[in-house]
């Protein structure tokens, strides 16, 4: 469930006038900024961007770039976008930054449905004129470049059918190119580029009850290099995601300085999906609330726009 709760009945044309009255003049309204937007889904943004430039010949986005700063600005930018326009731009971004994080790269290609990964895909190309599958594969070598262009540009069967059989053989295909380390990765790769996600949990399921531990632990145990550690989170992202974002949340507020690009990214991009059973998941593991280490570890309207999104505007 969604933690975002957006109120039926809004007037774009009213939203995009108080907008404006919250950007003119000496610094913006951040309170009145949050209350609007992070009260909105993305069909009302999007909404109240284009009456904003009918009313006033301005990108309301590049209005608020300009008025806001800081970790807000950042989070207020992502969450403005469309959706698959958001997922394009944090691929990009993962895949510019000096240090390379596939992470997101991961993410996006794992956790999405195949048609959200053909619309993040087609959001590329309108935004940075090449293709994810493009850049992707100029960042990375080997192995590790099979695995993740077959992640990015793989459309997978979205059904809930299952051939126990597959299951069965490719769960023993599974051991034994983990067994093999390096001679046997493109098993791997041929595996969890191809098959549905219903089918690959039912795989991974296989895989632990015959041989007594997970595959990500058997992963993890078998090699630390860059591809063991992407196919590891293509498998958290696969076989739960929601516990897999518990853990990027926790990593992040547990981090020295805590890792608001992290922190940002799965609140925003999970407010309008399921931040409420990541929300659960996070007070299962941890016994403390997610808002409540959110609130100490932030502050200022960053602190406010991520409660909101979060549902709490206290």
């Amino acid at each position: 469930m969604a933690t975002l709760v957006a109120p039926p009945n809004h007037s774009p044309v009213e939203d995009a006038e108080s907008l404006r009255k919250a950007v003119k003049g000496w610094g913006a309204d951040g309170k009145a900024i949050i209350s609007i937007l992070g009260h909105r889904n993305a069909a009302q943004r999007t909404q109240i961007r284009e009456a904003y430039q009918n009313l006033f010949q301005e990108d309301l986005i590049k209005r608020l770039e300009s008025e806001l700063s800081g970790d807000f600005e950042r989070a207020m930018y992502r969450w403005i976008l469309e959706p698959a326009e958001r997922e394009a731009l944090l691929a990009n971004i993962a895949l510019k930054r000096d240090e390379k994080s596939y992470q997101v790269i991961v993410e996006i290609s794992c956790v999405l449905s195949p048609q959200e990964l053909f619309a993040v895909r087609c959001a590329y190309h309108n935004r940075f004129k090449r293709s994810m599958e493009e850049d992707v594969a100029a960042n990375t070598t080997g192995h590790l470049r099979q695995l993740l262009v077959g992640l990015v540009s793989s459309f997978r069967y979205g059904g809930s059918e299952i051939n126990a059989r597959l299951a069965q053989s490719e769960a023993d295909a599974l051991h034994e190119a983990i067994k093999n380390k390096n001679k046997s990765n493109e098993e791997i790769i041929r595996i969890l580029t191809t098959r549905s996600k219903t089918q690959l949990v039912a795989t991974f399921n296989r895989y632990r009850d015959d041989h007594g531990i997970a595959i990500t632990k058997k992963l993890s145990d078998e090699g630390s290099d860059e591809f063991h550690m992407a196919a590891n989170l293509a498998i958290s992202c696969i076989n739960d995601h929601k516990k897999y974002y518990e853990k990027v949340l926790r990593n992040a507020m547990e981090s020295v300085g805590s890792d608001e690009e992290a922190l940002t990214r799965v609140i925003v991009t999970r407010a309008e999906k399921d931040l409420k059973e990541i929300k659960d998941v996070y007070y299962k593991r941890n016994s403390v609330h997610l808002e409540h280490v959110v609130a100490n570890e932030t502050s200022g309207d960053y602190k406010k726009f991520l409660l909101t999104l979060m549902g709490n505007d206290d």
